[in-house]
């Protein structure tokens, strides 16, 4: 990397930076609530009160879509987006699949169950990260909702690092969030939304998806600024669990 001649915090391009991960954490951290929980009477009320900020970007449609479909809000919308929740995350009332399940697994496996690759590849990144999920968790670590929380948790320490003034730990920070978006995301979100899309009942759902893809765009386009900036390169190099780095280098 360029060696800096002035403290991070006072570069006005890295002034930009910590700004957009502050609004990249807020809003993993947004979506991730609303893929591993149900909506509350007055999460529904604070979604009906959401401006839009009119900026044509496709986050923005979903919000505005949010904000229409809860105009019309009425005593029973709340158990409304709870059935469609549950009917389309987590398979209920459905006899041979989850329809539109929120695990990366799924997408990325031939077989299109949970517990494969993805999984050990997305908590090879969190071990990377020095995170990990409590021991007693029983969901599957490549729910998009961890993966989400994990995204936000890397926003945190790059700006954590700018405001140590501490170059190396920024280039980690930002490289590692990247090759997660890169490996862990961009691979299958975009179905995950078709999915939703095509199975949700609710169009307040349906916006939740039209967000997610207004994520991968605007995730896309952070990192490939942010590489420039940093001076990362183009070569995305993947964290691999260690069993199939160890069966890659005896093959």
């Amino acid at each position: 990397m360029e060696e800096m001649t002035i403290p991070l915090c006072e570069r006005a391009e890295v002034r930009e930076m910590r700004a957009a991960n502050d609004a990249r954490a807020a809003f993993a951290r947004f979506l991730a609530s609303l893929f591993l929980y149900e909506l509350t009477d007055d999460q529904v009320e604070a979604f009906a009160a959401v401006e839009p900020a009119g900026d044509g970007s496709t986050i923005d449609e979903g919000l505005a879509a949010i904000r229409e479909y809860l105009r019309h809000r009425h005593g029973g919308t709340r158990q409304e987006l709870a059935v469609d929740y549950a009917r389309v995350f987590l398979g209920a009332g459905s006899y041979d699949r989850i329809l539109a399940p929120p695990y990366e697994s799924v997408f990325t496996s031939e077989e299109r169950i949970l517990m494969q690759d993805a999984r050990d590849g997305a908590v090879s990144y969190y071990r990377r990260g020095g995170l990990d999920l409590p021991a007693d968790n029983t969901t599957p670590e490549d729910h998009l909702g961890f993966e989400l929380q994990f995204v936000a948790e890397l926003a945190d320490r790059a700006n954590a690092a700018i405001a140590a003034d501490d170059a190396g730990a920024l280039a980690d920070a930002v490289d590692l969030g990247r090759s997660f978006f890169v490996h862990h995301q961009a691979n299958w979100l975009p179905a995950f939304c078709d999915a939703v899309d095509e199975f949700a009942q609710t169009d307040f759902y349906r916006a939740v998806a039209t967000m997610t893809r207004g994520y991968v765009e605007s995730e896309s386009a952070f990192f490939a600024e942010i590489a420039e900036l940093l001076d990362l390169g183009d070569a995305v190099e993947e964290v691999r669990p260690s069993w199939a780095a160890e069966g890659e280098a005896a093959s």
